[in-house]
């Protein structure tokens, strides 16, 4: 597949390094010549110097090749307009585009991204999609991951392992039968750095990181088995007012459950945001500044939520807020190196955007019936949701029979509106949404288990 990315920044950066190198012939295109030279050094991909936006540069990029264009540029006009002559021009098949401003995103104008308007086929809201990944983690604040698939009734959790709970030093083949109603398929565990796919005689050890696939309704119950009892906070800080912290903010606003305070370092923002919520409390200042922290409620707060454009702003007002008495800390971190170290810092749980945006772009870039996915540590392993064809190889036989490649377990399948976890003896049909992980040297198989073949027609 030829594919041409518009931005090389963060995002730009990381699908280029995760289609690369799956063999992708890929060509990057950014304004910034030093960003080019980052990429082009590092990575097996084409770089040109130039606005994606004009045609003369698109033709330099190869579109009238190309089979996928992903517009991730730091300007929403520059990727409306890349998609729109890639598609006016070029008749580049599929167009991906990243858009943050509200306005383009408001349900008013929701036929403005068309085939007869605007021709984009998916467009990338990560503000919105960094938020829910957000709200997501503050309803289950024991686990640092949740995933939704197949229509909302499968989640996927990741979990740390901690000293206290109840499965360490077993073997995963007698968890079954000392925690019946513990309903969950261990489909990763991520030990010293490195994921690998969990077998029946292996055991958990405390500091594992564990994911887990589940029936919606059952991970209350597994994260009270597996985890330090946590309730969902009802007093939370939120550090930054713009897209994501005002969706954040709104969510919680709307549901009437929670106090709420915003501090915003602009005071245009800060009126914006109390304008337009009825219950929040907001204060115009900086994380940073330990009396605006106390003054929102640090000494007794449940949750600090550090969602500003600012990795070290995020980092340091979480660290101080901890320090004055908060419960638990939630950062946005952009680099990956914040990610890292967050944990022996005491931060709780951060959320990466480009990895929630790398992930929606992988659920489209993949072949098959993929209808989900989300990357795990930078693509060591993918979770994926896809629909079984009657000519999948998966179809038709037990689960032992199949011969899964090594890399590849399936955690729970959807069938008529019931969620199945699978047994060796568990066989497939046609239809069934399956949710399983990947290591990434078997995603190419899952790709192919899932492909449409003439046959099916």
């Amino acid at each position: 597949m030829r594919v041409i990315i518009c931005g090389a920044g963060r995002v730009g950066y990381g699908i280029c390094a995760r289609l690369a190198g799956e063999k992708f012939d890929v060509t990057v295109i950014d304004q910034s010549e030093d960003l080019i030279r980052h990429i082009t050094e590092r990575l097996e991909v084409r770089g040109i110097v130039g606005n994606a936006s004009y045609p003369d540069v698109l033709t330099e990029a190869g579109a009238a090749e190309t089979d996928l264009i992903i517009a991730v540029t730091q300007s929403d006009e520059v990727n409306i307009v890349s998609c729109q002559i890639a598609h006016s021009l070029f008749n580049v098949p599929t167009k991906m585009a990243r858009i943050r401003g509200e306005s383009y995103l408001d349900n008013k104008y929701a036929d403005l991204f068309s085939r007869n308007n605007i021709p984009i086929d998916v467009v990338i809201s990560p503000e919105s999609e960094v938020a829910e990944a957000i709200l997501q983690r503050l309803a289950t604040p024991s686990a640092f991951e949740i995933r939704s698939f197949a229509d909302g009734r499968i989640w996927a959790v990741g979990l740390k392992i901690k000293e206290s709970c109840p499965i360490t030093d077993t073997p995963l083949r007698q968890v079954a039968e000392l925690f019946p109603d513990l309903e969950i398929t261990i489909v990763g565990v991520v030990r010293d750095g490195k994921i690998f796919r969990p077998h029946a005689d292996d055991e958990l050890t405390k500091g594992d990181d564990i994911y887990f696939v589940a029936d919606r309704n059952k991970v209350d119950r597994a994260l009270q088995i597996l985890s330090e009892a946590t309730t969902q906070a009802r007093k939370i800080i939120i550090v930054g007012g713009g897209n994501i912290g005002y969706h954040v903010a709104k969510a919680l606003d709307d549901n009437n459950l929670t106090k709420i305070r915003i501090i915003e370092p602009s005071s245009d923002r800060a009126h914006y945001i109390a304008e337009h919520l009825e219950r929040a409390v907001v204060i115009q200042g900086s994380g940073l500044d330990r009396d605006i922290l106390l003054e929102a409620g640090a000494a007794d707060c449940e949750t600090i939520v550090a969602v500003s454009n600012s990795d070290e702003v995020n980092v340091l007002s979480s660290i101080i807020a901890k320090r004055e008495g908060t419960n638990r800390a939630l950062c946005l971190v952009n680099e990956r190196t914040y990610g890292e170290i967050s944990e022996s810092v005491g931060i709780d749980r951060f959320v990466d955007p480009r990895a929630v945006t790398v992930s929606t772009i992988l659920q489209h870039v993949r072949r098959g019936r993929i209808k989900g996915v989300f990357s795990i540590m930078d693509g060591a392993a993918e979770l994926i949701d896809a629909i079984a064809l009657e000519t999948s190889s998966l179809v038709g036989e037990t689960l032992k029979d199949t011969n899964l490649p090594s890399g590849v377990v399936v955690g729970a399948i959807l069938r008529d509106g019931e969620v199945i976890l699978p047994t060796a003896k568990t066989i497939i049909q046609a239809n069934d949404r399956v949710v399983l992980m990947a290591l990434r040297e078997n995603v190419k198989d899952v790709e192919q288990m899932f492909r449409v073949t003439l046959e099916y027609f």
